[in-house]
């Protein structure tokens, strides 16, 4: 499985990049193989990619993979994929939107476990994240190129600038890891911010046992006004007065005074003992 020119299968073509859909591809094959290293997969995994792009990550991908399943929004690439990906037998293309896909049609498309890479157009990354954190689909890792100040915040630790909503949302289904920074010079064409992958293995089991909605209800409260304590922010949530909220906080073990931004989320799952 050769390496391919993809700026010289673009120019060939009448390919134009759509900057709507936030088109920046990568023809690096050394830092395409490390990302793809960074996932971890193996010869008897599932790959489901979103954003086929150019292809290059997906010849990546296929080197290692038993089958991937490619999804992509705009089909004016195909005359490009059709010659980036020629002579792969274990890619299947999908012009679908899988944000706009229900569990039950993916699941037509892609049966059993599966692994997720994806170099994401910056404004679906949160949006795409959650799509499968969120749902029963059964997708055991999701590693994912995206703005560098995202995977910060998706990776960062409690009581500091990065930490937030996003953060916690993440670790309650799984583990998530910064594996490499990537230079904005290594796209084309070139994006304004640099970027960064991101590794989550995904652990459904974390609050077994635990009221998940109470969980996340309490968690998207405490981060409404980052300004505010979380006594101001669950009182407002939960249509208690200040002074009901800070008595839950503090018999949960927690200065009344606390913000939201200071607690891990095992601390979360106490305070959702006193709710």
């Amino acid at each position: 499985m050769g390496d391919i020119n993809l700026k010289d299968i673009i120019q060939g073509t009448d390919f134009h990049f759509n900057k709507a859909l936030g088109q920046n591809f990568i023809s690096d094959t050394n830092l395409l193989d490390a990302i793809v290293a960074d996932s971890g997969i193996t010869e008897d995994d599932t790959v489901v990619e979103i954003g086929t792009g150019g292809g290059t990550l997906t010849r990546s991908i296929a080197k290692v993979a038993k089958k991937v399943f490619s999804f992509e929004v705009d089909r004016n690439l195909e005359p490009v994929l059709a010659l980036s990906l020629q002579g792969l037998d274990n890619v299947e293309v999908i012009f679908r939107d899988v944000l706009r896909m229900k569990d039950a049609q993916f699941e037509e498309i892609v049966a059993g476990d599966f692994k997720v890479i994806a170099n994401l157009p910056y404004y679906i990354t949160t949006p795409l994240i959650m799509r499968f954190l969120e749902s029963d689909l059964k997708a055991k890792s999701l590693t994912v190129m995206v703005q560098k100040e995202v995977a910060d915040r998706i990776a960062a630790k409690p009581n500091t600038p990065d930490y937030s909503a996003i953060t916690l949302a993440v670790e309650m289904v799984g583990g998530a890891k910064i594996t490499r920074s990537v230079n904005r010079k290594m796209f084309f064409p070139s994006p304004n911010v640099d970027s960064a992958v991101v590794r989550i293995d995904i652990d459904r089991t974390k609050l077994d046992g635990e009221d998940a909605h109470l969980i996340h209800k309490l968690v998207r409260s405490a981060f409404l006004m980052r300004r505010k304590t979380l006594a101001n922010n669950l009182a407002q949530a939960f249509c208690i007065t200040k002074a009901e909220a800070t008595e839950k906080i503090v018999a949960a073990g927690f200065d009344g005074m606390v913000r939201g931004e200071v607690l891990s989320l095992d601390d979360y799952i106490k305070l959702s003992h006193e709710f």
